[in-house]
C-alpha cells in the first residue's frame, strides 16, 4: 500500500512475502505489536563516526548513497545499503522512501536565546549597546507567561523546520520563560538544554535578581525539569559583568550540588565586554578564569563566542572539558570579532555551532556553517563541508557530552534526523545536478542552502516537520 506524502512516499510491507526476514540490529523484535514500531527510512544516508580533519580522514564517516536507517521505537536500529537491509524488514515496517534527498542527523544549535526570537534583525549596535536598547526591553516582557508560551511555541517549531532537533537554550531572568520553553519542547519529545539567566548587577532594575533568589529559582527548575524526559537544566549567568562574585559563587555551589547539570554562558566575544570584565574582575587573569574561579569551567559547560581568548584559556577549555559554541552569524553582525576556529581545535578544545538569535539573524544552522566557512576564510583557513556537517551534529553531541544519545546513527541513539532537499530551490537544483562528490554537494548545501532545503525534521522517529505537508505541531 503507497501513500504519497510531499515527495516522499510511505510504503507498508504487510502485503508483501518475505520468507527470508530476519530482524536487522540489536533491537529485534520479539512480537508482532513491538514489529509495528518498526520504520525504514530511503535516501542518501550520511552521519559522523569521529572527526572528519579539514581533508576527510578515512572512516570518520558513513556514506550510502542509496541508504536505509531503520528506526525501532524512536532509536537507531540500523544503518546500510538500501539493497542489503531491505530484504531483511519486517513485514509490518513502515517504509518511508526519500530516495533523491540527504538523510543526517538532526542539527544542534549550541547557543541560541529564544526570548530574542522578536529582535532577530534589530538595526545596527555593537554588543553592549545591543543589550541596553533592544536586548533587554525584549526580555522584560516574559515576566507574562502567556507571552512566554506564545514565543516558545513559535521557537520550538521555527527550529524543527529548519532541522534543528537539539538545542541548548538562553531564558530570560524569569521563570516563566524557562517553563514555557520546556513544556514546548517536551509537548514535541524534543531535546532542549535551557536555563534561567542569572543577572543581579548591571542590567536594569526590571530584569535584576539577586544572588539568594537567583540560586532558589534555578534550584527549583533543576528539580522541576532536569531529567524530565529529554529536558536538561543549564546553570545560566548571563555572563560575569552582570553577576556579583556572590551571584557566580551561587553558580559554582549548583554546579557542584548537580554535577550532572549543564553551564551555559558568555565569554570574550567583544572587546568591550572582555575590557569591562578585566575592570569588574582585576584580580582575575583573564575573563575566562572568572568563571573558572567559581568552579564553572567542567565537562557540560558551554562557552559562547570566546573569540578573544588567549592560548592559557584554550587549555584550559580543553583540560576542564568544557566547550566553545562558534557563533559566526551573530559575530560578523555585531562586529565583534572573527574567532580563529583552527587555532581552538588544533589547542584540543570542543567546538559547537550556535545561531545565537536574536544577535544571529537566521534560525538555519546551514546559514551558520556559510558563515562559519567566510569567517574562517578570512582568517586564513579552510572550513571543509564535510568538518563543518561533523561539528553540527557529532561534534556538537560531544561538546555537550550527548554523543552516546544523538548525533550520530551508531545503533541505540535517539533517532532525531534531518531530511534534506538538494533540489530545493532552482539554483540549488542546477548546481548539485552536476555535482559528482559527497563534499561538493555539502558545500552546495552550504553554500547555497536555508530553511527551504529542509524537507522533513524527526524526532524521535516522529514526523515533526514536514514542509510540503504537516506543520510541527505535536502529534
Amino acid at each position: 500500500d503507497y501513500e504519497n506524502r510531499g515527495n516522499c512516499t510511505h510504503l507498508s510491507l504487510a502485503r508483501l512475502s518475505l520468507s527470508n526476514w530476519q530482524p536487522v540490529g540489536t533491537f529485534a523484535m520479539n512480537s508482532k505489536a513491538e514489529l509495528s514500531r518498526q520504520q525504514a527510512f530511503r535516501g542518501s544516508v550520511l552521519h559522523f563516526l569521529e572527526d572528519p580533519g579539514e581533508h576527510g580522514r578515512s572512516g570518520a564517516f558513513e556514506y550510502h548513497e542509496d541508504g536505509l536507517l531503520i528506526v525501532v521505537d524512536g532509536h537507531v536500529a540500523n544503518v546500510g545499503s538500501a539493497l542489503e537491509l531491505l530484504p531483511k524488514l519486517s513485514t509490518t515496517t513502515t517504509l518511508t522512501d526519500c530516495s533523491g534527498k540527504l538523510i543526517l542527523p538532526g542539527f544542534i544549535d549550541a547557543h541560541v536565546h529564544f526570548v530574542q526570537t522578536d529582535i532577530i534583525g534589530a538595526y545596527g549596535r555593537r554588543l553592549l549597546e545591543w543589550l541596553e536598547e533592544c536586548t533587554y526591553p525584549a526580555e522584560r516582557a516574559f515576566a507574562d507567561e502567556a507571552h512566554a508560551r506564545e514565543v516558545a511555541e513559535f521557537f520550538v517549531a521555527e527550529l524543527l523546520r529548519n532541522g534543528t532537533t537539539t538545542a541548548l537554550v538562553i531564558g530570560s531572568v524569569h521563570r516563566t520563560s524557562v517553563d514555557a520553553i520546556f513544556t514546548a519542547g517536551l509537548a514535541r519529545g524534543m531535546r532542549l538544554i535551557a536555563g534561567k539567566a542569572m543577572m543581579d548587577r548591571n542590567c536594569p532594575d526590571y530584569l535584576k535578581d539577586t544572588a539568594a533568589s537567583s540560586y532558589a529559582d534555578s534550584l527549583a527548575l533543576i528539580e522541576r525539569w532536569h531529567g524530565r524526559e529529554r529536558m536538561q537544566y543549564a546553570i545560566t549567568p548571563r555572563f560575569a559583568p552582570s553577576s556579583t562574585p556572590e551571584q557566580l559563587a551561587g553558580a559554582g555551589r549548583l554546579a557542584r550540588e548537580h554535577p550532572d547539570v549543564y553551564v551555559h554562558t558568555h565569554v570574550a566575544e567583544n572587546e568591550e565586554e572582555v575590557a569591562w570584565a578585566r575592570r569588574l574582575f582585576p584580580e582575575r587573569r583573564s575573563y575566562l578564569d572568572v568563571y573558572d574561579h567559581y568552579g564553572l569551567l567542567r565537562k557540560r559547560a558551554a562557552f559562547a563566542h570566546g573569540i578573544w581568548l588567549d592560548d592559557a584559556d584554550l587549555a584550559r577549555l580543553k583540560a576542564t572539558g568544557a566547550a566553545l559554541v562558534h557563533c559566526p552569524t551573530c559575530n560578523l553582525f555585531m562586529g565583534s570579532g572573527l574567532l580563529d576556529l583552527k587555532r581552538a581545535t588544533a589547542a584540543g578544545v570542543q567546538v559547537a555551532f550556535g545561531t545565537d538569535i536574536g544577535g544571529g539573524t537566521s534560525f538555519s544552522l546551514l546559514r551558520v556553517l556559510h558563515d562559519a566557512y567566510k569567517v574562517a576564510q578570512l582568517r586564513g583557513h579552510s572550513l571543509s563541508p564535510l568538518r563543518a556537517f561533523y561539528l553540527a551534529t557529532l561534534g556538537a553531541a560531544r561538546a555537550l557530552d550527548l554523543d552516546g544519545r544523538i548525533g550520530s546513527f551508531r545503533t541505540g541513539r535517539e533517532a532525531d534526523f534531518v531530511v534534506l532537499d538538494m533540489a530545493a530551490t532552482p539554483l540549488l537544483a542546477r548546481r548539485t545536478s552536476t555535482a559528482r562528490r559527497l563534499a561538493e554537494r555539502l558545500f552546495l548545501l552550504m553554500t547555497l542552502g536555508d530553511d527551504r532545503a529542509v524537507s522533513k525534521t524527526y524526532v524521535m522517529g516522529r514526523l515533526s516537520h514536514d514542509r510540503d505537508g504537516l506543520d510541527s505541531r505535536p502529534q
